[in-house]
């Protein structure tokens, strides 16, 4: 159990079915019409699993967001591979009184990117090397003997996230 960012299949985005995606597709879609944009499709084809256990507290993290002018890190629940500023929400049946928050990947990559430039990233966490590997890292007792490791694991995440969106055309969400 817990809270997980984790990447989303092609087939997940337009599933209606529970745990789908469609109607945030579709309320996204609707939005970057009403831009000029063309509407959003995944990437074709299978992409590497990307997935993390949000383990680490926020507390310092926030702090970090804040000193830096990226508030906007904290905001999104759903990451696309399109440059959105701003943001989009979109409202679902599902949850009527709690819209979504819609982030564009380069500008969650470039506020991570700031934030990476005031925090040690040890170069194990810098690599992607596959899913909960930074999850792994952070609950790993050398790792909670790392200065502000919290800051640290949830920058990088970010960082994971923001690429790995880019690279493979996917949107990243937490569950």
């Amino acid at each position: 159990m817990g809270i997980y960012m984790v990447s989303v299949t092609a087939e997940d985005w337009h599933d209606a079915d529970e745990g789908g995606r469609a109607e945030i597709a579709s309320g996204l879609n609707r939005e970057l019409g009403r831009r000029g944009l063309p509407p959003y499709e995944p990437g074709p084809g299978p992409a590497p699993r990307f997935e993390e256990k949000l383990v680490a507290p926020m507390g310092g993290f926030v702090e970090l967001c804040r000193e830096h002018g990226a508030d906007d890190l904290l905001a999104w629940s759903v990451l696309v591979p399109l440059s959105l500023d701003p943001e989009i929400t979109v409202t679902t049946q599902e949850e009527p009184d709690d819209p979504v928050a819609i982030a564009g990947a380069p500008q969650v990559l470039l506020m991570a990117q700031r934030l990476a430039a005031s925090v040690p990233l040890p170069p194990e966490v810098l690599a992607p090397s596959g899913p909960l590997a930074l999850t792994s890292w952070f609950l790993d007792a050398s790792a909670r003997e790392v200065p502000g490791a919290d800051r640290t694991f949830h920058t990088a995440l970010h960082l994971h996230a923001a690429r790995h969106c880019l690279a493979h055309g996917c949107p990243v969400v937490y569950s």
